[in-house]
């Protein structure tokens, strides 16, 4: 423990670790991807540089604070750390590690809650920035594919249902990837694949948009409502049918066929607006009215019920939406359309 004060009290110890938009999301949930296995779920997302950022610096001893925008600031005795709060994962985590006389500040890049992985992307750069620290101190690392399963398995112990992967794999590794669910029966939880490579990114950057609708998420919600939907049995045949467009959607991406990976998305975001209409407020279902009035697709990041929406199409079309969905945006003074770019890196630590 005085080793690991001794480096905090000497410098700041910094990570970061990018956000995703995605398609075929609660299929990596263990919930869903067992049952269902015979059909090769996968998930797909792409990693984008709006960037969570973990500062961790020396403080009082035996206390830990974490300061986040879009929260309280809060405190607490090591001992006494609160999992059922606002900011529990991250106190859960210092649990975790069992180092005290930190202040841990969060810096997001993107809005709060606007379901973007922006928790899972904390809990990673925070993992990593504590993994600095022990190896600093002389102690074993933390291999780089642990680091996603471990951040997965603290934020599902403390949220108290079942959680995904994909959100904690793309702040890992960074990328455009599919992400096909094997389970822990097989030699590997999961599979990469890499869907479009480094090279090919910034042309893949024009076919996108991304809004933010102003009003945050939660989505445990709507996620706590498939998850119970499907384990009664209700909407077997419209997962099924999700696994299908998801799978569908990678290799069009793979292949550069666009209209056809418009379509899929198109489909899959109606295939939820069946199962939970909630998924889209008025201003949500607008935009997806306006993507698909205009060639394109769009789709909600994580499980939808407020955050971000994004779009998909060939880079002429998504010229035409973008005006027409500043528009619609403008009508909420908090939403707006988000400056990005594909992140191509991952979760980094900073000296």
């Amino acid at each position: 423990m005085n080793d690991f004060k001794n480096i905090i009290d000497s410098r700041m110890i910094s990570a970061t670790a990018p956000c995703r938009i995605d398609m075929g999301g609660t299929l990596d949930i263990g919930s869903f991807y067992y049952p269902l296995s015979f059909l090769n779920p996968c998930t797909f997302n792409i990693a984008v540089d709006m960037r969570t950022r973990i500062d961790i610096v020396s403080y009082r001893p035996g206390y830990v604070r974490i300061s986040s925008r879009g929260f309280d600031d809060a405190e607490y005795p090591a001992d006494t750390l609160p999992f059922k709060h606002p900011l529990g994962l991250m106190f859960a985590i210092a649990a975790y590690f069992h180092i005290d006389g930190i202040h841990i500040d969060i810096v997001s890049a993107s809005p709060p809650r606007s379901a973007l992985g922006g928790s899972s992307a904390a809990a990673v750069a925070l993992i990593a920035a504590f993994d600095r620290v022990l190896t600093m101190a002389d102690q074993p690392p933390i291999p780089m594919d642990r680091i996603p399963l471990l951040a997965h398995a603290i934020e599902e112990g403390v949220a108290g249902v079942p959680c995904g992967l994909q959100d904690q794999l793309a702040a890992t590794y960074g990328g455009i990837n599919a992400w096909h669910w094997r389970g822990k029966g097989a030699d590997s939880l999961y599979l990469r694949q890499q869907v479009v490579d480094k090279a090919g990114s910034a042309g893949f950057r024009r076919r996108l948009l991304l809004a933010y609708c102003g009003v945050p998420h939660e989505s445990v919600n709507i996620n706590s409502q498939w998850v119970k939907q499907f384990l009664s049995g209700k909407y077997r045949s419209q997962w099924a049918e999700i696994i299908r467009c998801t799978s569908a959607f990678v290799h069009a991406i793979a292949a550069d066929d666009i209209s056809a990976a418009v379509r899929l998305m198109n489909r899959e975001t109606a295939i939820r607006l069946e199962m939970t209409p909630d998924v889209l407020d008025d201003m949500g279902n607008r935009l997806f009215d306006a993507a698909r009035n205009s060639r394109c697709a769009a789709r909600f990041t994580g499980a939808g019920g407020g955050g971000c929406i994004w779009a998909l199409g060939q880079t002429v079309d998504i010229t035409v939406l973008k005006p027409i969905w500043k528009s619609i945006l403008s009508e909420r003074s908090e939403a707006e359309l988000l400056d990005f770019n594909i992140d191509d890196e991952g979760v980094k630590v900073h000296e």
